[in-house]
């Protein structure tokens, strides 16, 4: 019998955001409404994670939330799409999914998160993520 792929898909990752912003808001009024000032409050947790000791695998699932989170505000905000990578990606990645920017751009929310997690340094911050995102939808001011 063959083995059970268990990857994330693109097709899953709404959902994992919805089911990781129901958890972390069930207790608490955390500011998880999918907006780009929301990411600074994934800095925080992802931060409250590795300062309180949870080792990668610990912390596997709050990461891939997070990550789907992530992501899905790409989506929300920025008019990316989520996609599954092929074995190319995968293996440059890290990750199996990630999104595409509407200039074509592929980014990994995921790994952006994991990295947060592993260095915590400014420069692996969500936020400033968002603000240096290239391939952003333009926005009609008017």
């Amino acid at each position: 019998m063959g083995e059970v792929d268990t990857r994330p898909r693109a097709s899953d990752m709404r959902g994992c955001a919805a089911a990781f912003v129901a958890r972390a808001t069930a207790r608490s009024r955390l500011p998880l409404d999918y907006s780009e000032g929301s990411l600074r409050v994934v800095d925080f947790l992802i931060d409250g994670l590795r300062k309180g000791g949870a080792g990668r695998q610990r912390a596997l699932n709050p990461l891939l939330g997070l990550g789907a989170y992530v992501g899905e505000v790409l989506v929300r905000r920025a008019g990316a799409v989520w996609l599954d990578f092929d074995a190319e990606q995968r293996v440059y990645f890290g990750q199996p999914v990630g999104v595409r920017m509407p200039d074509g751009r592929v980014w990994n929310p995921l790994g952006k998160v994991v990295n947060r997690f592993e260095g915590g340094g400014p420069e692996d911050s969500l936020q400033t993520f968002w603000l240096t995102l290239h391939g952003r939808a333009r926005r009609d001011p008017g």
